[in-house]
């Protein structure tokens, strides 16, 4: 048992750990405007609860482990918690997602204990509508982070911005200007239809095909598409010749990518989620915090896989993940 295949023949090597349901941002299409996260101490996941389930998954397979949230810099610890993961055998890759509000003051510490690249969310580069978007955000503050994490040597650095309609399209270009000035990467995701803030939010849901015809416009004919591996997640890439930089889309709701998903994740409750599209989930917090042997929690893993289904159902079915907020699960 040293490997973890769905029944669809996909090996999953890629689990995302939330550490936390609170976030610095209150971006509306991520939580609804009275969201308040309901989490005391002893309902998260703790430094070894953390630790023993990743432990267990790297004897299973996991070789990638990525920080989210919530905003994972908030976690008390977070340091620690990169150290304990990335001192587990097995793990070679441990990316971190964060709004980069306050990277400036981590990113030399995480780079230090294992963090080794970053994806950061920037939906505009003008101060008030990023403001606007995120309900309270500093533009400056987030690029200064973007400037701490390239200083500290974390490669590749992702920018991912939601590209939506009315909003901030108007600045697909700009922010592809800017990820080319910093010699890092953008990725423009589609709004998904997960909670009711994400749900009423798809009203200015942009497809892959509108970002893409953008993006070709702008750059014309300096594109060349990246041959993707399934360490690369999602996105359609392309290389932006003569720069550092690449462009890609994350189009979950246009072109599902569930035929080669590996990925699982694991909220900061941890609750075991299968799919962002499906409400299938098991608790590993109780599972670790039982008297169930390594073996056993293993075999509970694996019974949970057998359950992933073969894709999500954004474009037909979007009732059974309403009641989510994305900011609980790590997206």
């Amino acid at each position: 048992m040293n490997k973890l295949i769905d029944k669809f023949g996909r090996q999953i090597t890629y689990l995302r750990i939330s550490i936390t349901e609170h976030c610095n941002f209150k971006c509306f299409y991520c939580r609804d405007d009275e969201h308040i996260p309901n989490c005391k101490r002893e309902d998260i996941l703790s430094y070894e609860d953390i630790q023993k389930i990743v432990r267990i998954f790297s004897e299973l397979g996991i070789s990638k482990v990525r920080l989210t949230g919530g905003e994972p810099l908030l976690r008390r610890g977070i340091v620690k918690i990169a150290n304990l993961i990335s001192s587990i055998p097995g793990i070679t890759d441990m990316p971190l997602s964060t709004n980069a509000q306050l990277l400036e003051k981590f990113a030399p510490k995480l780079y230090a204990n294992g963090v080794n690249r970053v994806n950061i969310s920037i939906d505009s580069l003008i101060p008030a509508r990023f403001k606007e978007i995120t309900r309270g955000g500093n533009v400056h503050e987030v690029i200064n982070g973007i400037d701490a994490a390239i200083k500290a040597g974390m490669h590749p650095i992702k920018i991912n911005a939601v590209a939506m309609r009315g909003i901030n399209d108007d600045e697909i270009e700009s922010l592809i200007d800017f990820a080319i000035k910093k010699g890092i990467d953008i990725r423009f995701i589609e709004t998904m239809p997960i909670g009711a803030a994400g749900i009423k939010s798809f009203t200015q849901h942009m497809s892959e095909k509108d970002i893409l015809a953008r993006i070709e416009k702008h750059l014309k004919g300096r594109l060349t598409p990246i041959i993707p591996s399934q360490t690369d997640g999602p996105a359609s890439n392309y290389k932006i010749n003569n720069t550092n930089s690449s462009v890609g889309v994350i189009s979950a709701v246009s072109n599902h990518f569930c035929q080669a998903c590996n990925r699982i994740r694991l909220t900061a409750k941890g609750e075991l989620i299968l799919c962002l599209g499906q409400e299938d989930s098991i608790s590993l917090k109780d599972a670790v915090r039982s008297d169930l042997s390594d073996n056993e929690i293993k075999q509970l893993i694996v019974n949970a896989i057998n359950k992933k289904p073969e894709k999500h159902e954004f474009n037909s079915s979007i009732d059974n993940i309403s009641n989510r907020q994305m900011v609980e699960i790590g997206g």
